[in-house]
């Protein structure tokens, strides 16, 4: 006898995690927080590959979005409680899409602060640049055959390239192309 698995054709549902969304995706975001406001939230319960979001100002004021960017009407509770994602900022979001790991705990409504040892923490926004700093080494120590030698003399331009949310790759490429 044989038994047949039947296969749904519908799109996967967006799983909670973070990592698992597309760049363009987060870059779309990205574009909503610049115009709209400098946090964001992600809904739990929408059905879909990406997940609708909600940006906020710091007046409080709350926008959402569906997961093609356009404006939507939520339900009363699609973003309270465990229906909403943690509060996450513009720097987070740029770390991501940078490809730099964000954390993201359900229920921490402020940026998260790290440890930086001895008594003193440190920001997201701190722990981006030395992220991007780390990452924009390591290109450069695995390229420096193919890169110009002054290349280190744009290191600050290609650090903002990054932290507004290009790849390191495509951050290291415009300013190659821009100079030499």
């Amino acid at each position: 006898m044989k038994v047949s698995i039947l296969k749904s054709t519908r799109s996967k549902r967006w799983n909670g995690n973070f990592d698992t969304l597309p760049v363009d995706y987060l870059k779309g975001v990205m574009a909503k927080m610049l115009d709209y406001g400098d946090r964001m939230q992600f809904s739990l319960a929408s059905a879909g590959p990406q997940p609708s979001y909600q940006v906020m100002n710091t007046l409080g004021k709350q926008m959402a979005f569906d997961r093609n960017h356009h404006l939507l009407h939520p339900q009363a509770d699609e973003f309270v409680g465990a229906n909403a994602s943690a509060v996450l900022t513009l720097d987070q979001i740029k770390a991501a899409i940078a490809g730099v790991r964000v954390s993201s705990a359900t229920g921490s409504r402020t940026a998260r602060v790290v440890s930086a040892g001895s008594g003193t923490s440190r920001t997201t926004a701190a722990k981006l640049t030395d992220q991007c700093a780390a990452q924009r080494y390591e290109y450069f120590r695995n390229n420096r055959q193919s890169l110009p030698p002054a290349i280190s003399e744009h290191s600050n331009e290609i650090a903002e390239l990054m932290k507004k949310g290009k790849s390191v790759e495509e951050a290291f490429g415009e300013v190659v192309q821009k100079y030499f």
